[in-house]
């Protein structure tokens, strides 16, 4: 089964590949106007993730929710923990009573597909790596990012080959088909908003499939779940 999915995912992102292009950094007020609400409230939404943060070991790493990423999850024995609060349009009823700010404005969002809050441990990094699909693209926003010796953000997002450092309050839609890696080069935890975002914008072939494959993925949460 896991061959299977592996080898649909490709095809798909093969796909995706040939119809789609543009840079691994999109503008915000084209791709995601909804952006600016959720900058609006990051104190709030950094609030409720340091509330969350308190009693971190309750909140499961990546690889314990997607067995399959436990290469890029596991590979240095350092926590990353993922609060999911929203999956492929799916609600995670538990997950949105502890956060209810961002619920309030997943609410109001529909193109946000999936949200979560990402915790990264001190010096955790996650190795290079690509996303699923160009139907897809991934809003990160910082909320308790600790800071080098410099004063700039201590963790560093790097996209094809450059490097984003995203501070508290501050934010970056890109895609996430081009390889990343992220890199906490700190002594504390860093806390960040990762919202998938539906893409606009694309061929009616590729919006129709995207919408398949999202709805398939969704079927599979709520079957999981």
């Amino acid at each position: 089964m896991n061959v299977l999915y592996d080898q649909a995912g490709a095809l798909v992102r093969r796909l995706f590949d040939l119809r789609l292009s543009g840079p691994p950094v999109l503008d915000t007020d084209t791709f995601f106007p909804d952006a600016a609400r959720f900058v609006e409230a990051w104190r709030e939404l950094r609030e409720e993730a340091l509330t969350v943060a308190m009693g971190l070991s309750g909140v499961p790493r990546f690889h314990e929710i997607l067995p399959s990423q436990e290469d890029i999850s596991a590979n240095d024995a350092r926590d990353w923990r993922i609060l999911i609060v929203k999956a492929y349009g799916a609600l995670v009823p538990d997950n949105a009573q502890r956060v209810p700010r961002l619920a309030a404005l997943l609410e109001d969002c529909p193109d946000v597909l999936s949200a979560s809050l990402s915790f990264l441990a001190p010096h955790k990094h996650i190795p290079a790596h690509r996303g699923p699909f160009r139907g897809i693209i991934r809003f990160h926003l910082g909320l308790s990012v600790p800071l080098a010796a410099d004063g700039r953000p201590a963790a560093v997002l790097t996209i094809d080959g450059r490097d984003h450092r995203i501070g508290d309050g501050e934010s970056l839609l890109w895609d996430d088909t081009y390889r990343h890696e992220v890199l906490n080069d700190s002594a504390e935890m860093r806390a960040a908003l990762l919202l998938d975002v539906r893409r606009r914008g694309m061929p009616l072939d590729m919006e129709l499939l995207s919408r398949v494959v999202i709805g398939l993925v969704r079927a599979s949460v709520l079957l999981r779940r």
